[in-house]
C-alpha cells in the first residue's frame, strides 16, 4: 500500500486536520445511529494520546455551499462527546477567524469540531482557494473517511495535497479488508450482488466477472438476466429493455472463466406485503400473475454450497425483498451461512452498502463478517474498480 499511516506521523504538539464522515441521522435534534462516530473514536483517540491536537472536519447534509442552521454539525456534539468519551469543543465556521481561534485555543490532546464544510461553495468544487484556506489551520492531514473518498471534494482532496498526509485507522481498515477482497484475494472468490435493478450495477457487474470464479445475482437484478434467458417472470419487477445488456455481461462471464448463479427456484406472491400467501417454484414455472420475491430453497442451497467452496466472498446487495417478511428468509440463510464460514476461519468475508449493512443486521451476523464498510457509495465505486479521489491522494 502507498499511503502513510498514522503511527508513521509525528503527532506530539501538532494541529491534526482529521477528515471523518459523521454524517449520521439525525430526528428531533437526536442522533438515532451513531455507527459512523463510533468507528472514529480509534482514531481520535490514537492522535490525542500521541499529544496531536485533533481539529475534525466533516460534512452534514447537502447544504450546496450555504449556511442551513438546521444542517450544522452542532447537533451532533452531545453524540459525538459520548461516543468519544472526551470533551468537545466546537468552532461556528470552518475557515476564518472562528476557525483559526478555536483551533489557537486547543491544547495538546483535546478534540475541536470544525462547522460543516459543505456550508462553503469551494468544498463540494474542489476548490484550491479553500483548500488553502483549510490548510492554513493545520500541520498533519489524516484521511479517516472512506466513505467520503470517491468525491474529488477540498476537504478529501486538494488538502491532502497540501499537507504531510496519512490514512487513519479506520480507512486504513477498510483498504487493507477492500485490499484482501479483490485487490489480491484468495481465489476461489465469490460475490453476491442483489437489488432491484441493473442499470444501476452496470460497472460492477462487468467488473466483477473479470475478477470472481463465482458471481450470485440476486434481487430484482436476477429477473432481468432471467428474462434475458427467455423466462417468464410474471409481474416480477424486471428491466426488459437490458435483456441484451444482461446477455453481454452473461457472455463476458464465459470468456473469463466466471460462472454465475441464477435462481433456480423462487418464491413467487401476488401481492407485496408482509406475510403475503407465497409459493415456491422453479424459476421457469412463475405464474404469469406473480411477482418474484426472493430466491427458492434450492437456489440458497447452491449459493451455501459455492460459499462452502470459495475462500473470499465479497457481498453487495440483498436475494431478496429482505424488509419484508417472508421474503427475508433467502438473504438470512446466506448471509448466517457466510457467517459461519467465517467464524470457523474458512473465509474472509466482505461487504458493504446500505442495503446490505441492513440486510446482515437484520440477520443477526454484521459482526460476524470479517468486514462490514458502511462506505455506501464508496465501496460500491471500489467494486467497480474505479479510483477513488480521496484515496489516490493518500499516495495509494
Amino acid at each position: 500500500m502507498g499511503w502513510k499511516t498514522i503511527d508513521e506521523m509525528d503527532l506530539a504538539g501538532k494541529r491534526v486536520l482529521v477528515r471523518v464522515d459523521v454524517n449520521v441521522p439525525v430526528e428531533n435534534g437526536r442522533v438515532t445511529d451513531a455507527t459512523r462516530i463510533e468507528r472514529i473514536r480509534p482514531t481520535v483517540a490514537d492522535i490525542a494520546d500521541k499529544g496531536g491536537k485533533v481539529i475534525l472536519l466533516a460534512h452534514f447534509d447537502r447544504p450546496k455551499g450555504r449556511v442551513v442552521p438546521e444542517m450544522s454539525l452542532r447537533q451532533i456534539l452531545p453524540a459525538l462527546e459520548e461516543k468519544l468519551g472526551r470533551k468537545v469543543a466546537f468552532a461556528e465556521d470552518c475557515v476564518g477567524d472562528a476557525a483559526q481561534a478555536a483551533v489557537d485555543a486547543l491544547a495538546d490532546g483535546e478534540v475541536l469540531l470544525l462547522e460543516n464544510t459543505r456550508f462553503h461553495a469551494g468544498e463540494e468544487k474542489n476548490d484550491p482557494d479553500f483548500a488553502e484556506k483549510l490548510a492554513h489551520l493545520g500541520d498533519v492531514y489524516v484521511n479517516d473517511a472512506f466513505s467520503a473518498a470517491h468525491r474529488a471534494h477540498a476537504s478529501t482532496e486538494a488538502l491532502a495535497r497540501l499537507l504531510p498526509a496519512a490514512a487513519g485507522r479506520l480507512m486504513a481498515e477498510e483498504l487493507s479488508a477492500l485490499e484482501k477482497a479483490l485487490g489480491n484475494p484468495e481465489r476461489p472468490v465469490v460475490a453476491v450482488v442483489g437489488g432491484a435493478k441493473v442499470s444501476t450495477k452496470l460497472d460492477l457487474l462487468s467488473n466483477l466477472v473479470e475478477k470472481v470464479d463465482t458471481l450470485v445475482i440476486g434481487g430484482g437484478m436476477a429477473n432481468t438476466f432471467l428474462a434475458a434467458q427467455g423466462l417468464d417472470v410474471g409481474k416480477s419487477l424486471c428491466e426488459h429493455d437490458l435483456t441484451g445488456t444482461a446477455k453481454e455481461i452473461a457472455a463476458k462471464a464465459a470468456e473469463k472463466g466466471c460462472t454465475i448463479l441464477l435462481p433456480r427456484d423462487v418464491v413467487v406472491a401476488r401481492e407485496f406485503k408482509a406475510g403475503a400467501e407465497n409459493e415456491v417454484v422453479k424459476a421457469e414455472d412463475t405464474p404469469s400473475d406473480a411477482m418474484i420475491l426472493d430466491a427458492g430453497p434450492d437456489s440458497v442451497a447452491h449459493v451455501e454450497m459455492a460459499l462452502e467452496q470459495a475462500k473470499t466472498l465479497v457481498w453487495n446487495g440483498p436475494l431478496g425483498a429482505f424488509e419484508i417478511a417472508p421474503f427475508d428468509r433467502g438473504t438470512v440463510a446466506a448471509a448466517r451461512k457466510a457467517a459461519e464460514l467465517t467464524r470457523a476461519g474458512k473465509l474472509i468475508s466482505v461487504a458493504g452498502g446500505g442495503d446490505t449493512v441492513a440486510a446482515l443486521n437484520a440477520a443477526g451476523v454484521a459482526d460476524d463478517f470479517s468486514y462490514v464498510s458502511t462506505a455506501g457509495g464508496a465501496f460500491l465505486e471500489w467494486m467497480e474498480g474505479k479510483v477513488l479521489p480521496g484515496v489516490k491522494a493518500l499516495g495509494a
